[in-house]
Parts: C-alpha cells; structure tokens; sequence
C-alpha cells in the first residue's frame, strides 16, 4: 500500500515491522486491508473516493453521500462474468475428478455424472442467488442473469450430446434438459427484473463514521464533508435594501440536508436563486425570504425531493400549506424524483426497500396517489426508495440546472416537462431525471 504523504510502496511485512508506518516518512496509515474482512480499504482508495466525490476537493458533500459513493466503488467488483467463467471451467473438472474418484468405491463410475450433476446444480442455484442478491449492484446481478442464460445453452448443447452419443441414457437425458431448459428460463426471467429489484448497502453509517474518525485522527477530516445542518430560530439580520428585492426562482427541498448542500456549494448565487427545505431551513432567514418571494408574480417554484411517499407528498404540502403557496397561482415545477423517472433510468439509480415505506404509501391521500400511475403506485407501495444523497453532488447539481433551464419557457412545447392535473393549476413534472 502507497503512503499517501511520499508515495513509497509499503508490504504488510514492511507495515508490520513499523507499527503501521511508512517506512519512509514514518506517517502512520489509516486503515489496514489485510484486517478488514470482505470490505478492504486502503488509504490511496479513500482519499481518491474523497477527492473524486468532491471533484478534486471544489464541492461540498455529506457523509451520507460518502457512504454511496464508498459503496458503490467496492460493490463494482462484486461479480466478474470472466472470473466467474475460468473458475466454473476449473472446479467442473477438479470437483469431478476429485470427489468422483473418492465416491467411485460406493457408487461405482457413476459417481463422476453424478458429481458433475450436483456441481451443475450448485452453480444454477448460487447464479440464481446473485440475481437477487442485494449485495450486488445492478450490474453484477445482470451479468449473473446473463451467465445463468450461457450456463443454460451450455448445459443444453454439451449435456444432450453427451447424455446421446457417449452415455446413451435416456435419464441423462432427461435430466440434462430440464436443468439446462430452467438454467436459461430463470436467466432471462431474471434478467427482466434485475432493474427494479431493490439494493442494501455494503457498508452501515456507524461504520464509515468509524473510518472518519480513524482519518480525521491521521489526516485530518476533510474540508469539503458538511456537518449536520444546525437550526438556528433566531432570526438574521438582514439589509432592508436587499429586503426590497425578490428572486425569480426558488427551490425547495424536502430535507434541510439537501438544502445545505446546494447552499454550500453556491447554488443559490451561480443560479439567482433563493434554496429552503419543507423543514424551514434556514430557519434564520426562513420568513423573511418567503416574504420576499410572495412580491414576485412571476416567482417560479422548483421542488426536489427523494423518491418516497414523503417526497412525491412535497408539491401537495407546497400548494396546500398557508406557509408555502395556498390560494397562489405560483407556478410549481416539480424536479423529481419520482418513481417513473427511476423506472425510465433502468437501474441507474440505487433502490431500497422498507415495510415502514410501503405502510406509509398506502396511507397517502388519495389526492396524491390520483396524480400517480398505477406502476408508479405499485412501486411505492412495495416500500422501495431512492435517496438523493445516493447521487454525487456534482451529478445533483447538473440535474437541478437542467431542470430549471429546461423550464425556462412554459409556453413551448418542451416533451421534458408534463403538465401535472387540469391545465389551471400551474404544476409540471420533469419527465426525464437527468
């Protein structure tokens, strides 16, 4: 493992003989891979995910898009379709070979296809077991549909020749094509699902916090990771010169989490803007910015909020709230995310699942789930999520300018924007999520 002060490449026996320095520049390293379990991280990792997630250290994240950040680098490696390959060819033959010549004294020789046939079994099951796997990222669960499709044809083609002309056994047969004919039936029922079946994470928030700590002792907690947000109720001060004015738009987020961020990383100036959560956030200057904002006729609203009953509820609370927009014609245009733009990414997006989640989206109103098609609903209903923590900031931040350019003339016909209920309410949907 490389220090990441000098450079010098560092063996374990090299990290072991100096207490887990370099042996250069003595700079201790955080973590050691070799005592990690499953989930190994080096120091050169973890600070080019840092470095990467920040875009070289110019935007802001939270520790929570770390964590899917972090994921999603480990989990890339979960399933390799090659690997996969050479070590099938492998242990096909060695597991024959070996355990069918140790069970040919009992069974006699036909414990070399019976072997080979549990074998056969075994890979079916454990390809099968990955497609549903949610430790697997959407990729590694295709390519195991996929290998489970090859390993089908294979055992069809090689298995009926076999079982004809060298074994001439009609069982053989028999069996031969009902595992190959299921081999490549659950391969591509699989490899129709794999898009929508929901994720876990590899890693727990306790445990990243872990590492943060163990970084920040060694290099210091890095610069571009936000705190939580802190609430501050007393009010600001604020110029009344700059009072007088308003802004053209707003954006309102269903966390204050995700309203921090866009405020750290200057959202609100690049794009002349003002940025508050449902919550209020920021507190400090919360009332007198809806003040501002109610002067503008012209005020354009975006909302942005994860794929959840709570966040699909976001446009309602806006237009029905007397702190937000009640009895207003502001326009409302809706960023997302909702389920059909994750449906429409295919699997770009990292899904899961909770009971708590689907009780709740049953209980929605039904002024809600009317404004929902019947996949979309059925989605909700089966207590799946996407957090918008789950994209980069950089990636967040593209998708919201998007938005807001792509709404720039209502009067056109933009196919990006979808006019949500009669045409007098003034709401409209972002129909591609960036």
């Amino acid at each position: 493992m490389k220090c990441i002060k000098c450079g010098t490449d560092n063996n374990l026996k090299d990290r072991t003989a100096n207490q887990g320095r370099c042996t250069k520049c003595n700079h201790p390293f955080a973590f050691e891979p070799t005592a990690m379990g499953n989930l190994k991280i080096t120091d050169p990792l973890f600070a080019k995910i840092i470095s990467d997630i920040s875009a070289k250290n110019t935007l802001f994240f939270t520790a929570k898009q770390l964590l899917y950040f972090l994921d999603g680098r480990l989990r890339n490696k979960s399933f390799q379709p090659l690997g996969f390959g050479c070590s099938y060819l492998f242990f096909n033959i060695w597991s024959t070979v070996f355990f069918g010549g140790f069970l040919s004294g009992i069974l006699g020789t036909s414990s070399f296809l019976i072997v080979n046939a549990i074998y056969q079994i075994g890979v079916v099951i454990y390809l099968f077991n990955n497609t549903n796997s949610t430790k697997l990222n959407r990729a590694s669960r295709k390519a195991s549909a996929k290998s489970l499709q090859r390993l089908g044809i294979l055992i069809l083609v090689v298995g009926i020749l076999a079982s004809l002309f060298i074994f001439q056994s009609f069982t053989l047969f028999v069996f031969v094509v009902v595992l190959g004919t299921s081999s490549l039936f659950l391969g591509t029922q699989q490899l129709a699902k794999v898009d929508k079946l929901a994720q876990e994470l590899l890693i727990s928030q306790p445990q990243l916090q872990e590492w943060l700590n163990r970084w920040e002792q060694i290099n210091n907690i890095p610069e571009t990771i936000l705190p939580s947000p802190q609430q501050e109720v007393t009010p600001a001060t604020i110029n009344p010169d700059v009072t007088a004015y308003s802004f053209d738009r707003l954006v309102v987020c269903d966390s204050a989490i995700i309203a921090q961020l866009l405020i750290a990383n200057n959202f609100h100036f690049e794009n002349n803007c003002a940025i508050l959560s449902i919550t209020g956030y920021p507190q400090s200057i919360f009332s007198t910015t809806m003040e501002m904002l109610r002067r503008n006729p012209d005020l354009k609203v975006y909302a942005i909020h994860d794929c959840s009953p709570k966040g699909v509820s976001l446009i309602n609370h806006l237009r029905n709230s007397e702190r937000w927009f009640l009895n207003s014609s502001v326009t409302i245009i809706d960023i997302g995310l909702f389920p059909r733009q994750i449906i429409a990414t295919k699997g770009g997006m990292f899904i899961q699942s909770s009971p708590d989640l689907a009780t709740a989206a049953k209980q929605l109103s039904e002024e809600i789930r009317q404004g929902l098609t019947s996949e979309e609903l059925a989605w909700l209903d089966a207590g799946k999520l996407v957090e918008l923590e789950s994209l980069t900031p950089q990636r967040l931040i593209q998708v919201l300018r998007s938005g807001i350019s792509g709404s720039s003339n209502l009067e056109t016909d933009d196919s990006s924007l979808i006019l949500m209920g009669d045409s007098g309410n003034n709401i409209y949907m972002v129909e591609n999520f960036g």
